[in-house]
């Protein structure tokens, strides 16, 4: 079984979720380790930037970005589908979801202020 561990942004904006939808995302967001190695491109994406990896998990209308780690994985940021796909449909460049938000610092800086809120305490 996988530990999973929310940092404080992450836990934050499920927390600004309605309850029934926390619990449907995280009854979605059930795989087990193995799963990372053989992804299924349906539910599962990589993200890649200066030798940094983020597994994107989709549940509903959501996608969940974390790390495997040691102990598990640490969910890092769960935001909703449509702001990522309207930012793909806006710019209208002909690579796939996962390649376009690697390119992007905006991505990083999301991911990088939960970090550094992490270390912070």
């Amino acid at each position: 079984m996988l530990q999973i561990v929310f940092n404080e942004i992450s836990a934050a904006e499920m927390a600004a979720l309605p309850k029934l939808l926390q619990l449907d995302l995280l009854a979605e967001f059930h795989f087990l380790p193995e799963d990372l190695d053989k992804l299924d491109t349906e539910k599962f994406g990589i993200v890649e930037r200066d030798g940094q990896r983020l597994f994107r998990y989709r549940a509903k209308d959501y996608r969940i970005y974390f790390a495997k780690t040691g102990e598990g994985i640490t969910v890092h940021r769960v935001l909703h589908k449509n702001t990522i796909r309207d930012f793909l449909f806006r710019t209208k460049l002909p690579m796939t979801e996962d390649d376009q938000l690697g390119q992007r610092d905006g991505f990083w800086k999301l991911i990088e202020e939960a970090e550094k809120t992490r270390k912070k305490r």
